[in-house]
């Protein structure tokens, strides 16, 4: 008799512990907002960076994007060590988001060789190309935690769904 498939086992992202810890939590709502500045933060960045190494131009305008962009990656991170603390109970390397966090090490080590590479006065194409390695990095590590966050949505209308349909049966 052939063998049936059975259905893929896995590990929620939460549990309906941790849920409730991360919608009540204030830094939650910390990360919703400082997110997407970031995002919007990046974008301006990037094209002075690309503007810069496109025409020469524009130095010291890409130089402070590049280190608000920085500043404020090191407050998501800080404040996201929190968050992880209050909803996972550990300030890093929680378990849904173990590979988001250890990439988000590279992303950091990125931008603060590139503070690194500011404060030495090293030549400002070297500064840039840091500043692009940065944030490709970023780019990655940003599609982690998207891709994370739809599936935290995903298994919560999964639920959702699943208690609707007990309480039908019934």
């Amino acid at each position: 008799m052939p063998r049936r498939a059975q259905p893929m086992s896995y590990e929620p992202l939460y549990t309906p512990e941790e849920r409730r810890r991360r919608d009540t939590s204030p830094w939650t709502l910390v990360q919703g907002i400082l997110a997407p500045l970031q995002f919007l933060v990046f974008l301006v960045s990037l094209v002075l960076v690309v503007r810069y190494l496109g025409t020469g131009e524009g130095f010291v305008v890409a130089t402070i994007s590049v280190v608000v962009k920085t500043l404020i990656l090191y407050t998501i991170m800080v404040t996201g060590a929190i968050w992880e603390k209050e909803v996972f109970g550990v300030y890093l390397f929680a378990r849904p988001f173990f590979w988001e966090d250890v990439f988000s090490m590279l992303v950091i080590a990125l931008h603060t060789a590139y503070l690194v590479a500011l404060f030495v006065g090293a030549d400002p194409l070297t500064q840039m190309y840091i500043a692009l390695a940065a944030y490709f990095t970023y780019v990655i590590n940003a599609t982690q935690f998207l891709l994370k966050l739809r599936a935290a949505r995903l298994q919560q209308q999964a639920e959702a769904a699943a208690v609707g349909k007990l309480e039908v049966a019934e």
